[in-house]
């Protein structure tokens, strides 16, 4: 009976004792002259696990199948979680984060109904990733918290404690921790990854930087620290560290991700820190630096099937191109044309469509193309005014570049305005306060003092910031 060896002894347990409830006995009824009364607590505690002859001894007694102890109601209901599950998760990959939001909650009452624990921990995992994709960053972050805090890594060999039907409490780390469909017992480093990027987005980096380091100490010395999924962790607090200026810290937690990826070995894993160091290399004006860089994830990300990412890191890597002095325009124009395709054969959202739009506006602009920056910028802008002030923004910003530069001074000085009242209701964000500086020096170079210095004064609310000149606001990723 491979499945007895295989199920958790504490989910055994659990069912044990709701079917033996069921027909209101006691322990002592349920052992009988079978087995005894200690016997049968430390079952249903799940502490020892039965042989085969005492499952059907007690299924028998309690006029029930081996295979509801086993697997719950039904194998087939499970099957049936799992399917609805999977759905959700590729609803989240094409966007559609609303329809992934309602398979995922419906699946986990269901879930919470069997017993089924880690069934209701994958659900409320893409509960949380679904809010965060709808932007509902602190519903995510309580989505996430009991799961990151509910599920210890341990030690090989401790006891599992009990956990009552459908909640989130404490296993061991021998053969307790749920596995993901792939069968890596990764759950909680997921949720670790996902709620220290949510406490990032909503500014709490403190806490970001806190509950990733506290859950990579965790990982030390244990399999789990030889996976991508702790090598995507170490460089999410990388990003934290970045954005709170902690930059020695962020490309020394970098680089120690990237060591940790090569020996690691799987493209996956060196693609996402060699990416996020370029990210952070090129921000702090190492732009030489960060290409290589750059370069070396867009390697490893073409060696497998992700087109989304591999647009993404394309666009990064082109607006380093132009911002190199003199900028390689014509390789940076070649490498969005092949994001725009990629782009577009995969399930990438209007975000990074747009991104890479605003790019090669700017690899327009530099090129001397001044109306197509014109009209590609206002295009950007048109699409995601409603929902990316940033990247509304920053599209705005190019396009009064681009009419400064036909000699349009009052249409660049319009245009920078429009950019300056998206910003207005932003709020502290890094990338928004780069781009306040960016519009400062804008408006001072038309001759909008006044506008000037109230930007500058925006941009002062972050620290060690520097100008961008005609470039993109640089967005930190991560791959997913």
């Amino acid at each position: 009976m491979t499945i007895l060896q295989e199920i958790r002894p504490y989910e055994l347990g659990e069912r044990l004792r709701a079917a033996r409830l069921a027909r209101g006995w006691t322990q002592t009824e349920l052992a009988g002259d079978l087995v005894s009364v200690g016997y049968v607590s430390r079952l249903e505690s799940g502490q020892r696990r039965p042989d085969a002859a005492v499952l059907e001894a007690l299924a028998r007694r309690l006029d029930v199948s081996v295979d509801h102890l086993l697997r719950g109601e039904t194998a087939r209901e499970q099957d049936e979680i799992r399917l609805a599950l999977n759905y959700a998760e590729l609803s989240l990959e094409n966007g559609e984060h609303a329809e992934a939001e309602a398979q995922a909650r419906s699946s986990r009452d269901r879930a919470v109904a069997l017993a089924h624990p880690e069934l209701v921990e994958r659900a409320q995992y893409l509960v949380a990733r679904a809010l965060e994709g709808q932007g509902n960053v602190d519903d995510a972050i309580l989505e996430l918290e009991p799961l990151v805090d509910a599920i210890p890594l341990g030690k090989p060999g401790g006891a599992a404690p009990q956990n009552k039907p459908g909640t989130l409490g404490p296993r061991d780390r021998a053969g307790a921790i749920p596995r993901n469909r792939q069968g890596i017992a990764i759950p909680r480093v997921q949720a670790a990854i996902a709620l220290s990027r949510c406490y990032r987005v909503s500014g709490d980096l403190g806490l970001a930087v806190e509950t990733g380091e506290r859950v990579l100490t965790e990982l030390a010395g244990t399999p789990l620290e030889c996976t991508d999924e702790a090598v995507q962790l170490a460089v999410t607090v990388a990003a934290a560290y970045h954005d709170r200026g902690d930059t020695g810290q962020a490309l020394r937690t970098c680089r120690k991700a990237i060591a940790h990826a090569e020996r690691l070995g799987t493209p996956r894993a060196r693609a996402s820190a060699y990416w996020n160091a370029s990210i952070m290399e090129a921000d702090r004006g190492a732009v030489a630096e960060a290409i290589p860089l750059a370069e070396r994830a867009l390697a490893l990300l073409s060696e497998g099937q992700d087109g989304r990412n591999l647009a993404r890191l394309r666009t990064v890597l082109a607006d380093m191109q132009l911002q190199l002095d003199p900028p390689e325009v014509v390789e940076a124009q070649r490498q969005l044309e092949l994001a725009a395709r990629e782009l577009r054969e995969s399930s990438a959202g209007a975000l990074d469509v747009a991104r890479n739009d605003v790019a090669r506006a700017r690899a327009h602009l530099l090129a001397g193309d001044l109306e197509i920056a014109r009209t590609l910028s206002a295009s950007v802008h048109a699409e995601v005014a409603s929902h990316s002030p940033i990247a509304a923004a920053d599209a705005k910003a190019v396009e009064g570049q681009a009419a400064a530069a036909a000699g349009y001074a009052d249409e660049a000085r319009a245009a920078y305005r429009q950019a300056v009242l998206l910003l207005t209701g932003v709020g502290a964000d890094r990338d928004a306060a780069e781009l306040w500086f960016e519009l400062a020096g804008l408006l001072e170079g038309v001759g909008d003092l006044d506008g000037a210095r109230a930007a500058y004064r925006s941009a002062a609310a972050s620290t060690g910031l520097r100008s961008r000149p005609m470039n993109p606001a640089v967005v930190t990723v991560a791959i997913p």
